[in-house]
């Protein structure tokens, strides 16, 4: 079969290859445990703070979020602050990571990926990856997260720094239409 030449200009072959990964990103499928009832998923145990899932985490702060359904909240990132993001499975949020951290191995790495929709994950965002969500989902999102420093919003003890929202480029927060 031969393509015309305006389809020869833009055809390419999907890449489905595994993305690299930003090095001290984790991210833990977890159990999501069903009845007739409902659902539990366990977010995680910690024992005076300290994760069992994720060694050197030592919780110090839970908080909730919401986001209207298109909303995009973007770049934000810590100096000293571990972040844990869990959105339930009921509502879907695409997250973007990008590691800003002069000298890591990783550096200039992006991840894009999307959380919830149908999934219990976990995910570990550690302190000088740039991080940033939309809710892509029709209803309002709720984002769960776990830190293991406590917010503050004085300035000289803030620790929540920002990027533009369009740091990585504005198409970065589009649906993908392969």
């Amino acid at each position: 079969m031969e393509l015309s030449d305006e389809a020869k200009r833009t055809f390419r072959v999907q890449d489905y290859a595994p993305k690299p990964p930003i090095k001290g990103v984790e991210i833990v499928e977890l159990a999501r445990h069903t009845d007739d009832g409902g659902s539990l998923t366990e977010l995680g145990r910690f024992q005076a703070g300290a994760s069992a899932v994720f060694g050197g985490f030592v919780l110090a702060q839970a908080n909730w979020s919401e986001m209207e359904p298109g909303a995009i909240k973007a770049f934000h990132l810590h100096e000293r602050q571990t972040d844990l993001w869990f959105v339930p499975a009921s509502d879907k949020v695409l997250l973007v990571l990008l590691d800003v951290r002069a000298g890591s191995p990783t550096e200039g790495t992006r991840m894009r990926f999307v959380l919830g929709d149908g999934h219990s994950r976990l995910v570990r965002i550690p302190p000088g990856v740039a991080h940033g969500c939309r809710n892509v989902g029709p209803t309002r999102a709720r984002i769960i997260y776990f830190t293991d420093t406590h917010f503050s919003p004085a300035p000289d003890s803030s620790d929540e720094g920002r990027l533009p929202w369009d740091f990585a480029g504005a198409d970065v927060w589009e649906i993908a239409r392969e």
